[in-house]
């Protein structure tokens, strides 16, 4: 599973951006900005974005460090690695290339973890997703701030079904189109009406040791910025 994943964003690695921005007509930019904006609350002086890819949410986070601040970005795809180091300002960003689940950093390390429009593609699993979000937890030092961007599930039944008409319909022939990978956006849509609603989401950061967890929606629910904090 994890080596066909990683096959699937190198075929898509060079459109990738593209075609978030095409497929949510521009509003995945703003996401970040305000998900990055939440982030940097967090403050301290070595922030990690994990399943970083091609680096827009790391980049975003570079321009609200504050003072010291570096930003560890940390991607399984070489592919997608490059690519964000190839942008300007790379210099500015520590680089590793791990596996979301072994991340290669002691305990208590960084005072900010992020994930953007990844969280989806580690493992739909609810028992695999806590232990992944255990794995940041551990990363984090006592009251750090983990920030995760996501699609999301509308509350509202017409909304969502509407969402997942949209998904089905046009994410995956556009995708398509544009990338010209079949199978990535094939596996790409296929995630996004199978993740987890915003409560349920904020219930396995609970369970993984994660607390005062809380969320906001985007664009009627669509998608959902979640803060959880590191108890201590």
């Amino acid at each position: 599973m994890k080596k066909g994943v990683q096959n699937i964003f190198s075929e898509v690695s060079g459109t990738y951006e593209l075609v978030n921005h095409v497929l949510t007509f521009g509003l995945d930019i703003l996401w970040r900005k305000r998900a990055s904006k939440e982030a940097a609350k967090a403050r301290g002086s070595l922030w990690l974005d994990v399943c970083s890819g091609t680096g827009e949410f790391a980049h975003s986070l570079r321009t609200r460090a504050r003072g010291e601040a570096r930003v560890v970005i940390v991607d399984f795809c070489p592919s997608m690695v490059r690519l964000a180091t190839e942008k300007r300002g790379q210099d500015k960003f520590l680089v590793t290339i791990a596996d979301a689940l072994q991340l290669p950093f002691p305990d208590e390390t960084f005072d900010l973890v992020t994930i953007s429009f990844a969280t989806r593609n580690i493992n739909l699993s609810r028992p695999v997703l806590t232990r992944n979000f255990q794995e940041f937890y551990r990363l984090l030092k006592p009251g750090g701030r983990f920030v995760n961007l996501e699609t999301s599930q509308p509350g509202r039944k017409f909304i969502r079904k509407l969402f997942h008409g949209y998904v089905r319909t046009v994410v995956k022939p556009v995708g398509y189109l544009l990338s010209g990978s079949r199978a990535g956006y094939t596996y790409l849509s296929a995630t996004i009406p199978r993740f987890y609603g915003p409560e349920e989401l904020a219930g396995i950061l609970a369970e993984a040791g994660f607390g005062q967890v809380t969320w906001k929606p985007l664009f009627f629910g669509m998608a959902a910025i979640h803060v959880a904090l590191k108890k201590g």
